[in-house]
């Protein structure tokens, strides 16, 4: 009986190829994989000896070779296939053991070639891998080093690798199967065009962080994924203090993430139901957290804390007295941590910016398939936006414009956002009418509406929504236009005296 292992991962790799050794298996092995069992003082052969051909092009064809792969395929019920092995002088492979270069490890290091990445192709491991798993009735294959120690075990009670049944050889199949499909998708990922999903095939490569208690009701089943080539990002956040993380948790530490890292000046925000009720900017992070606090501070109980710069102690004495499920920041303060951690049930959550060279797609399931695209990530310059009202926007306008329509796109259509020394004072959200947001919007905000501006995240459709906001005392709007009915509502904010300008682009979030 023959064992053929070939392994870059050589976690456990000695203790298994002694169990191999012990059950009765002739070890078979290639390169550092051969020099590490061979160190240990266990008997191995080299693949070049059983091939009778050497490695060549530099370690690239090793084990693509009749007498592995005739080996590994052959049928043991079929005489023929017994017959040729015979003629050819070609003996059973049994087991195989590998596992594969480090592609992803290579390509998501900072500086990273395409010659790099090139280099790190395995070719014949996945070969060798899938051939064992094809045969898997009577070729046990193992691609986890998790496995090692019951199959290990199992082995030392006797019978070889008849000990291992065939349901558990059928697993072990398939589990080798999704490691070479999760490997070639990551190959796959790192090769397309980032502008956007590819045509034709695709498929997405994540890996299982862990199980989550639920999902987002109690009778739902839940796990956390990661993007196999992004690193960083809200599901890998290092979580300092406090209770596990649910679904929904996860959610809404994304959502205010995202709203915060979409600014490059000092941020704070508070989100509720995926949704930011309260954001501000300020150079001052206490005086930014307290304005978003303040921007829908009824809704702030329970909700997210986001911040995108070092949390101070300042800002977590400002915070306290408040009940918040989980604060979200890429670093904290010795003195923020030590206020933080007295709140028992509190989520502190230490997050590293997304990164990596897939490049982010969102992908939303629907019923038979899924929606794929690019994020609403978009560089937009405000002092390119068309005025197209009788009163252009003051500068203090412009500025709360920018921010109010920055801040639009993290918040469910149709979306209304008010705000004011770039701080949101009001906004309505997921309606099925925009002059209800509006009506929502101004209804949050109460006096602080007066003399802010509104962002929109698609155009008015009517100019019913232009005078509402005008009883709220609102002073200027950002809209992407196109409407049918631009005139009308033009004319409409030109009668109260507004400022309005077109951005010509939409910031939908269903």
């Amino acid at each position: 009986m023959k064992a053929l292992v070939s392994v870059y991962d050589k976690t456990g790799l000695v203790e298994l190829a002694r169990a191999l050794r012990d059950g009765g298996f002739e070890l078979v092995s290639t390169g550092g994989t051969a020099t590490e069992i061979a160190d240990a003082g266990l008997p191995v052969q080299q693949v070049s000896d059983l091939t009778g051909f050497p490695e060549i092009l530099g370690g690239r064809v090793k084990t693509l070779h009749p007498r592995v792969h005739g080996g590994i395929l052959a049928r043991r019920d079929a005489p023929d296939h017994a017959a040729q092995l015979s003629e050819h002088g070609i003996d059973t492979i049994d087991v195989v053991v590998g596992n594969l270069y480090p592609f992803v490890e290579t390509v998501t290091r900072p500086g990273a070639t395409l010659e790099d990445a090139l280099e790190n192709i395995d070719i014949g491991g996945p070969t060798m891998i899938r051939a064992a798993a094809k045969n898997f009735p009577a070729v046990l294959v193992v691609v986890d080093p998790g496995d090692y120690e019951w199959i290990s075990r199992r082995l030392a009670d006797g019978g070889g690798a008849g000990a291992i049944s065939l349901d558990e050889r059928k697993e072990l199949a398939r589990k080798a199967f999704q490691h070479v499909a999760l490997y070639d998708t990551a190959i796959s990922m790192y090769l397309a065009n980032s502008d956007g999903p590819s045509r034709g095939e695709v498929t997405l490569g994540y890996t299982n962080l862990y199980d989550l208690r639920y999902g987002e009701n109690p009778h739902q089943k839940a796990s956390l994924y990661a993007d196999i080539l992004s690193t960083g990002g809200i599901v890998r956040a290092e979580r300092l203090h406090g209770l596990e993380l649910s679904y929904t948790n996860i959610l809404d530490a994304d959502a205010a993430w995202r709203a915060v890292t979409d600014f490059s000046e000092p941020a704070a925000t508070v989100v509720k139901h995926t949704n930011p009720c309260g954001l501000a900017l300020h150079p001052d992070q206490p005086t930014a957290y307290r304005r978003a606090f303040e921007g829908d501070s009824v809704s702030a109980y329970g909700g997210i804390v986001g911040f995108n710069r070092a949390v101070t102690a300042a800002t977590a004495e400002a915070m306290r007295g408040v009940l918040f499920d989980i604060i979200v920041a890429p670093e904290y303060e010795a003195g923020a941590l030590e206020v933080l951690r007295k709140r028992k049930r509190t989520r502190i959550l230490r997050v590293d910016p997304e990164s990596g060279p897939g490049g982010r797609l969102e992908v939303r399931a629907v019923s038979g398939g899924a929606l794929i695209q690019t994020p609403d990530i978009l560089d937009e310059d405000p002092s390119t936006w068309k005025v197209v009202t009788e009163r252009a926007p003051t500068e203090a306008e412009r500025r709360d414009l920018a921010f109010a329509w920055r801040a639009s796109k993290h918040i469910k259509s149709n979306t209304i956002v008010l705000a004011r020394d770039e701080t949101l004072v009001g906004m309505g959200a997921g309606q099925p009418n925009r002059v209800v947001s509006v009506h929502l919007a101004l209804r949050i905000a109460g006096d602080k509406s007066r003399d802010s501006v509104l962002a929109s995240d698609a155009f008015f459709p009517f100019a019913d929504n232009i005078e509402l906001a005008g009883e709220g005392g609102i002073s200027a709007i950002a809209q992407p236009g196109g409407s049918i009915r631009d005139d009308e509502v033009i004319a409409a904010a030109d009668k109260l005296g507004m400022a309005m300008v077109f951005t010509g682009t939409r910031h939908f979030r269903h």
